[in-house]
Order: structure tokens, then C-alpha cells, then sequence
């Protein structure tokens, strides 16, 4: 589990610095699909990724404001902060979790029951998903996007 967030994290990170080089316009430019723009994708995927596992902890779960949130600098800042939060329950994670019950409330406001390996890889799989529009948004812009390759990123050392 700790190798798809470090993995996640690292694309991320370099997301944030392939971004530093485009003009503030071309970060707030409101996009076809997703959450809109870069800058707003990014805070959504840190706040996910942060509001779940709060959930998953048991801890409160309180909204961000995006308004506070209108630069990369103040979005980084924010990851940062959310991260390390995050990085001790993924640290943690153990076998014995996967199947652990987490009760929650759907957007029906019905109550459903998800295990934390379930949410775990919802997580992953969710920044994954928006890292890909991401990817759509830098082509259509002309650039090269951020290899989304798990292969050569050197997350996993061979035994030797």
C-alpha cells in the first residue's frame, strides 16, 4: 500500500514543479472535465486524499476553503501540511487492516460499510484517475506531461 502513495506523492511532487513553469493564467484556466483547472485539481486531490484518511482514523474531517487556497505555492503548502498526516497511517498499514469495517454515509446520506483496504486503493486509484486529465490538459496545451510510468521510478529495490 505504502509504494502507491509514494508513488502518488513523487508524480505528484512533480506535477507541482512541471506547473511551476506555466503562467498563473494557464493554472486557474478553467478545463473540460474533472475539477475544472489544474490548481483546483490539485487541492482536490490533496483534500481527498486527506479527508479519507482522517475518516478511516476516526479523526474530524473539516472542509478546506479553496478560496484560501488560489496559488501553487499556497496548494503545496497545503499538501504538505495534509501529508503529513497522511504518511503515518500509510506507514502503518498493515495486512490485518485490508478487511478492517469503516462505517460511513453515502452521497444519499444512506449508511454503507467499506473496508479500509477498499478505501485505501479508492485513494489511489482517485489521484490516478485525475493525474490522467492532468495528463489530457498538458497535451492540449502543447507540453509534455509527467510520466505516469511506475516502471524506472525506482519506488521498489531489487534483492540483490
Amino acid at each position: 500500500m505504502e509504494t502507491w502513495f509514494r508513488y502518488n506523492w513523487m508524480v505528484r511532487d512533480q506535477w507541482y514543479q512541471w506547473c511551476e513553469e506555466l503562467p498563473y493564467e494557464e493554472l486557474i484556466r478553467e478545463r473540460t472535465g474533472g475539477t475544472g483547472s489544474l490548481l483546483k485539481t490539485f487541492f482536490h486531490i490533496a483534500d481527498v486524499e486527506w479527508s479519507w484518511i482522517q475518516q478511516l482514523q476516526g479523526k474530524p474531517d473539516e472542509l478546506e476553503d479553496y478560496e484560501q487556497y488560489q496559488t501553487l505555492e499556497r496548494v503545496k503548502e497545503l499538501d504538505r501540511r495534509f501529508r503529513a498526516e497522511v504518511e503515518p497511517f500509510v506507514k502503518a498499514w498493515e495486512e490485518s487492516m485490508e478487511t478492517r469495517p469503516h462505517y460511513s454515509t453515502n452521497a444519499g446520506g444512506e449508511a454503507v460499510t467499506y473496508t479500509l483496504g477498499e478505501v485505501m486503493r479508492h485513494v489511489i486509484a482517485h489521484e490516478i484517475h485525475h493525474i490522467g486529465q492532468m495528463s489530457v490538459w498538458a497535451r492540449e496545451i502543447g507540453k509534455q506531461p509527467v510520466s505516469a510510468n511506475f516502471i524506472g521510478k525506482g519506488l521498489i529495490k531489487p534483492l540483490v
